[in-house]
């Protein structure tokens, strides 16, 4: 799933960021750099919404930027991720599947030497239209 959240950066020593998601109760993280900042705060809201949806929490609506109230030097930027790729990640282990095709078509396939997992696989992902 796709989301897209407003991000509150705050400058800190050396710097470094610290990094809270309003909408996302405790939701923080931080970076050496605006950069790092960026990059762990997309990590951090991935990481929370899988986690939210694993618990089949309610995933709360992303605010207006503008409604966002700041403190001094804080600013926002909008942070987006797609919890696909850490389910991907995540949920990689291989799941048995028993299935059944006819005798002769088996007899074939595996005189070919044909890897059933890695065709099955292929096959899910373009019926699903799922790309790597």
């Amino acid at each position: 799933m796709k989301y897209a959240y407003t991000a509150v950066f705050t400058p800190e020593d050396k710097g470094a960021y610290s990094v809270h998601f309003p909408d996302i109760q405790g939701c923080y993280t931080c970076g050496d750099d605006m950069a790092d900042a960026v990059e762990m705060a997309k990590d951090a809201l991935c990481l929370m919404l899988y986690d939210m949806e694993q618990s089949k929490k309610t995933i709360p609506a992303a605010s207006n930027p503008r409604d966002i109230s700041l403190e001094n030097n804080e600013f926002t930027s909008v942070v987006a991720c797609d919890t696909e790729f850490y389910r991907r990640f995540y949920e990689n282990k291989s799941v048995k599947k028993t299935l059944s095709i006819p005798m002769w078509l088996n007899e074939r396939a595996e005189r070919s030497q044909v890897n059933f997992s890695g065709l099955l696989q292929e096959a899910l992902k373009t019926h699903l239209h799922i790309q790597d």
